[in-house]
């Protein structure tokens, strides 16, 4: 009886076919293009939108890339709500090169279209169990992409009863996203000056190490606390499914970048794009001289 129904039960997990299509940036119904629709914008870059499925959800992701320098950074910007990562990763692209992978949100912070149980939070599903989304978002690493680097905007303030260090600025926050908030895996490097970005507790860049490390071992880490940044510092035991531990557990080199969400009013908009970009151009100016090897992915 096993070996009768082993197949229909193979069938009715197939998960379909990877779709790459090549795409009009100036067509596509999203809110992120939407913003750009000058043609000048999108002058020698190529667009191809990837449609899949894994496990319970169905995936939309645009992969932007600049064809004549395909060995510069891969820019991921995860949440579709997050416009100033969209804003800053155009702008490094075109700085740098490389390759955006953005996620196609539907315009919010989760994948809702799920079969069945939760939306997915697209920075929680990188896990070697499910090789298609990892594969699909990182695939130019592989092709030569370096280093990684996220671009996040995040809400004001963290939630000071989950944090471990004595309440300081702003406390009136849900999250874990500031210079304040420590625990067991973050631990934080704040800014003496508090210098522009870094005037801002919410403005922050991760340094991710593995538990078996030091924190001094995290990719750029020692050149952001030496420019006097807020370096958080991630410690990984275990994957938590975001990016920052699949990229460290896999020994890539990654950053990431975070900014206060302040709004879509195009001055808010610039405001914060401008300080993911600082990060960006000094990031790249202190750490990106590319090493001989870099990692690669063995996805199963």
């Amino acid at each position: 009886m096993f070996v009768l129904l082993a197949p229909l039960l193979l069938a009715a997990y197939d998960p379909g076919p990877v779709v790459t299509t090549r795409v009009d940036p100036l067509t596509i119904d999203d809110d992120d293009f939407a913003r750009h629709r000058d043609p000048a914008t999108w002058a020698g870059l190529t667009v191809r939108q990837i449609d899949f499925t894994e496990e319970r959800a169905t995936w939309r992701l645009y992969r932007i890339a600049d064809p004549e320098r395909p060995h510069g950074p891969l820019w991921f910007v995860p949440h579709d709500d997050e416009n100033a990562g969209f804003e800053a990763a155009l702008v490094a692209l075109r700085r740098y090169g490389g390759t955006i992978v953005a996620v196609d949100g539907g315009g919010g912070r989760r994948n809702g279209k799920v079969a069945f149980g939760r939306s997915i939070d697209p920075n929680r599903n990188f896990h070697d169990g499910l090789p298609r989304y990892a594969r699909a978002v990182l695939a130019d690493v592989n092709r030569g992409a370096w280093p990684i680097i996220a671009l996040h905007t995040n809400s004001a303030g963290y939630d000071a009863s989950r944090s471990s260090c004595p309440p300081l600025g702003d406390t009136s926050g849900e999250g874990v996203i500031s210079i304040r908030f420590c625990n067991a895996v973050l631990t934080p490097s704040a800014s003496q000056i508090r210098a522009y970005p870094f005037d801002d507790d919410d403005t922050v860049a991760f340094a991710t190490y593995r538990a078996t490390q030091a924190p001094t071992d995290a990719f750029c880490r020692n050149a952001m606390v030496a420019a006097d940044w807020n370096v958080v510092q991630e410690r990984v035991v275990n994957s938590d499914g975001s990016l920052s531990n699949f990229a460290v557990l896999h020994d890539l080199a990654y950053l990431n970048f975070e900014t206060l969400e302040i709004g879509l009013a195009p001055p808010a908009l610039a405001a914060a794009r401008d300080r993911l970009t600082w990060m960006i151009d000094r990031a790249m100016a202190m750490c990106g001289t590319r090493p001989k090897v870099t990692g690669r992915i063995r996805f199963r």
